[in-house]
């Protein structure tokens, strides 16, 4: 059967795939070892790019969506995302983008922001979109992804 139209893909749809790519990208960095400076520092600069993305699609698009459409539930996982994105964003990345790549804290820093991201993420994929899914229905929900795909295209 021809594809005439391609499918578009919904707004948690489109945050759960860059949850996936991010956390494959902090798997292999944190896989490396010490002498592999170059991986090291290239993973990095892509875990940040993926991040910044990301974190850009959400706060601009996704979060105002689900805090206006939701109530005090919504309210405070809203604020709670939202500093857990300032917690990596102006702590924990920065940190460790400063640190040596060969040297035994980046390692240990490197674990951090996994631990760190690995939680945002399963938060996310547990309990605001399955909130979410209820808010919105599946129009919204492509319409707020379309968005978002071409917000992302913009930044990319």
């Amino acid at each position: 059967m021809p594809k005439s139209v391609s499918k578009t893909i919904d707004a948690i749809e489109l945050l759960k795939n860059d949850h996936e790519t991010v956390r494959d990208l902090l798997q292999k960095l944190t896989e490396t070892t010490d002498r592999a400076e170059k991986k090291r520092k290239d993973l990095l600069e892509k875990i940040a790019h993926e991040l910044e993305v990301h974190t850009t699609l959400e706060e601009e698009i996704f979060y105002p969506a689900f805090r206006d459409a939701g109530g005090k539930e919504e309210l405070k996982m809203f604020h709670e995302a939202t500093e857990e994105h300032r917690a990596v964003d102006e702590l924990v990345l920065p940190d460790l983008l400063e640190t040596d790549p060969t040297s035994a804290q980046f390692a240990g820093r490197a674990k951090v922001l996994k631990e760190l991201i690995e939680h945002h993420a399963e938060e996310e994929e547990e309990e605001m979109f399955t909130r979410a899914r209820k808010l919105f229905g599946d129009e919204e929900l492509q319409e707020l992804g379309e968005r978002m795909a071409a917000r992302k295209q913009e930044l990319a």
